[in-house]
């Protein structure tokens, strides 16, 4: 009974030990510790906005068409550029305002 209980509990102290060492220091794999911000997984990284105020729209964007239905300036020109809504000036393309997410605008 003794021996059991003796080796029941050395395995167990061998284990834990196993996987404590396993572990790389700070708990953060070495890929992610990597990655700015560390120890966040990417999917889960948030990211800034695309553009900011003052930049100019060149990539990939949808204008908002009739805008006052949403409740935007009627007057407004708005582009939809991936999740977020920007107001943009119309000659120049250049950012405005940052309006905010689409689903909290657009629905």
């Amino acid at each position: 009974m003794r021996i059991g209980a003796l080796i029941g509990l050395l395995g167990g102290l061998l284990l834990s030990t196993t996987f404590v060492a396993a572990d790389p220091p700070g708990g953060c794999p070495p890929g992610l510790a990597k990655k700015d911000p560390a120890c966040v997984p990417p999917g889960l990284a948030k990211k800034g906005p695309p553009y900011r105020v003052g930049d100019r729209i060149d990539g990939d964007y949808r204008r908002i068409d009739r805008p006052w239905r949403y409740g935007l300036d009627r007057d407004g020109t708005y582009y939809r550029i991936g999740d977020q809504v920007v107001r943009v000036d119309e000659e120049t393309r250049e950012v405005l305002d940052l309006i905010g997410a689409v689903g909290a605008v657009l629905d």
